[in-house]
């Protein structure tokens, strides 16, 4: 399992628990929804697995191999390199353009021919069909634009599992249905997909598994197919 978290459960500083008892796993090639209204705990969730938020207890919290409940800082690094994160707000960087910020990363996670690192950048922007844009800054494109290109940033390093938090949040219906689409392309290639969402309707139209946040509580809830 990419992710193993057996009565997990996490809150933040001096306050109540966010989540208790989680019990969650993800096998690779899975596509997963988490849903539940604002503050249930879908962001929170996310941030223990990319060990952003710390867990209070667990008797196993397993992510890519490695104890959550012990891990070092250090290490998080390391283990962020092997995941893809995604973010509603993008959080491209708005002062260089997209091959920059594609660049930015690579050479952060160790790239440092330049031949390897131009040959990457082409091969992630064609998996997300943004081929041509690589000179561009990122207000010259669309929201959706936008978030292709943040998708093309976590497939960089090929990563084993992708977490997406509310990533269509801030995009129109049709536009949403299109990243969804392409995070469902992923999966098709091994890659698991970890997706927050309030977007209910979309369940209807892409399968995944469902887990829903709710009063404290991780539930799931069913293996959807294209069916309600």
């Amino acid at each position: 399992m990419l992710i193993d978290y057996k009565n997990v459960s996490f809150r933040h500083v001096d306050d109540d628990f966010v989540l208790e008892g989680v019990n969650f796993s993800v096998a690779p090639g899975e596509f997963i929804y988490i849903i539940g209204k604002v503050g249930s705990g879908k962001s929170s969730l996310l941030r223990t697995i990319y060990g952003e938020m710390e867990i209070d207890s667990a008797d196993e919290a397993m992510v890519l191999e490695r104890d959550m409940m012990s891990i070092k800082r250090k290490e998080i690094q390391r283990l962020r390199r092997e995941m893809g994160i995604i973010f509603q707000d993008f959080k491209l960087l708005t002062d260089r353009t997209v091959k920059k910020n594609l660049e930015f990363v690579l050479r952060a996670t160790g790239w440092e021919d330049k031949e390897d690192i131009e040959k990457r950048i082409a091969e992630v922007l064609e998996a997300v069909k943004m081929t041509g844009v690589e000179d561009k800054m990122p207000h010259e494109l669309s929201g959706g634009e936008q978030q292709r290109i943040a998708i093309a940033r976590s497939l960089l390093n090929s990563p084993k599992i992708i977490l997406a938090d509310e990533p269509t949040g801030n995009l129109d219906p049709e536009t949403a249905d299109q990243i969804v689409g392409l995070f469902h392309n992923i999966v098709a290639s091994g890659t698991a997909v970890v997706m927050s969402t309030h977007n209910l309707p979309m369940l209807d139209r892409f399968p995944g598994k469902v887990y829903q946040c709710e009063g404290q509580k991780f539930i799931e809830l069913s293996e959807l197919g294209n069916q309600a």
